[in-house]
């Protein structure tokens, strides 16, 4: 399942096709962060550092030089150390930078500021992006103008720096084979995760103990982590878009919306499913997810090459309209009340984003002021919701304080898309039936 090393090698020449010669491309990875005093976070890649390198070590910095004659890939990483081992873990040392990773030339990080201004010294343009890490700003300016104070001896510093993210990120817009695999795994695992949540779920568990059975699946199956902080939210609190305290007691009679997806070889899943704490939807409660089902069912037709980028969310916003005006929450005329986006009052953000290697992942949504094509290979999530706020006095009481989601991974293909989360149930009677022990 794992990404392969001629993976990894295709991608850095892709990189470096786009360069042009007499370039070069620097990127350092992920600092590690302090959680409290001595304890830190644990340690997660740079993702776009991950992409070119499949390298998961701190204190390192992949250099990229089209052309070069001794090697176009180096790797700075920290040296082999048995003591540092002994506390904290394997290193792969310049040697395995080379032998395991593909590097064409590696060297120890501590000796960064004795070879990589020599390796910019005479390029015309530095691949950087600037802003993201503020101390290695300061240490790459730091290079540039120690060249640039040898300019008259005939150093040759670079005249132009250029965003790396403008061509990388397109590329990591676009998955493989081989990740593609990888994000069905993970999309397999968290559906698992839900369907294993409808079935445990009782009137009077807390929030946290429903998150309790997520992290259990994500982790038995693989993956270590979440892609994201579990959203738990019983009743009212499904309604906070961002609900993460997770604390709270879910309550018979409510629904509990949960958003949650683990992260697997750094891929990361994304599902929201809403559901009735003690198995079966009210009244009130079906008539408005089955409004959000409709919208979803509409807006993964509407996923396929035919169509741009936002194609999908105008199919939600025009179902979910209809429908709260059917329902009785929205009064007027269908298209007014699209044009004047009245309908935000119940559905306030946007019905997906790009999926990858980070949840929300890079990749532009427009192009030259015009919505993107979507194109196979594209991996996006479908995410319609509403949410009636508890103490909106402006609709019948019934509605009050219901908040649902129904969010899916979808990727798109040749004829139109394929839905990666499929294993998690989301039609009402499908739920209900597996809540009873029956699906």
């Amino acid at each position: 399942m794992t990404i392969s090393a001629k993976e990894y090698a295709r991608r850095r020449q892709d990189l470096m096709a786009t360069m042009g010669p007499n370039s070069i491309a620097i990127l350092p990875a992920a600092p590690e962060r302090t959680r409290n005093r001595d304890v830190e976070y644990p340690y997660r890649q740079n993702s776009d550092f991950w992409y070119l390198t499949g390298f998961g070590e701190p204190e390192a910095v992949m250099v990229l030089l089209p052309g070069r004659e001794h090697g176009e890939y180096v790797l700075f990483c920290r040296e082999r150390d048995r003591t540092m081992e002994i506390w904290n873990g394997y290193r792969a040392g310049p040697d395995g930078a080379v032998s395991d990773f593909g590097a064409d030339d590696a060297f120890p990080i501590n000796d960064i500021d004795e070879i990589l201004p020599g390796l910019i010294e005479g390029r015309e343009r530095v691949y950087y992006d600037l802003g993201h890490d503020a101390d290695f700003d300061r240490r790459l300016m730091g290079w540039v103008n120690s060249i640039r104070e040898r300019v008259r001896s005939g150093a040759q510093p670079p005249g132009e720096f250029v965003a790396l993210a403008h061509h990388l990120h397109d590329m990591r817009l676009f998955k493989s084979a081989a990740e593609v695999k990888i994000m069905r795994r993970a999309a397999s695992i968290s559906a698992g995760a839900h369907v294993r949540a409808m079935r445990t779920v009782r009137p009077g568990m807390a929030e946290y103990q429903l998150e309790a059975e997520y992290l259990h699946e994500f982790m038995r199956h693989g993956s270590r982590s979440p892609a994201y902080p579990s959203i738990v939210g019983g009743g009212a609190n499904g309604c906070i878009l961002h609900y993460i305290e997770n604390s709270q007691t879910l309550n018979d009679g409510d629904l509990v919306l949960v958003d949650a997806g683990c992260e697997l070889e750094n891929y990361a899943s994304d599902i929201t499913r809403t559901f009735p704490v003690n198995g079966t939807f009210s009244k009130p409660q079906r008539a408005l997810y089955e409004l959000v089902l409709a919208s979803q069912y509409a807006a993964i037709e509407a996923t396929h090459p035919d169509n741009h980028w936002n194609v999908p969310h105008e199919a939600v916003v025009k179902v979910l309209t209809q429908g709260l005006v059917d329902l009785g929450l929205l009064s007027g005329e269908v298209s007014e009340l699209i044009e004047t986006e009245a309908y935000r009052r119940f559905f306030m953000h946007r019905t997906g984003h790009w999926l990858g290697l980070d949840v929300h992942d890079v990749g532009d949504y427009r192009i030259q002021e015009q919505w993107r094509q979507l194109e196979p290979g594209m991996v996006l999530t479908v995410e319609p919701g509403l949410y009636v706020a508890p103490d909106d006095d402006t609709v019948d009481e019934q509605w009050r304080g219901i908040g649902i989601r129904i969010e899916d991974d979808v990727l798109v293909t040749k004829d139109g898309c394929e839905v990666l989360t499929h294993e998690v149930p989301k039609d009402v009677a499908d739920i209900e039936a597996v809540m009873r022990g029956n699906g």
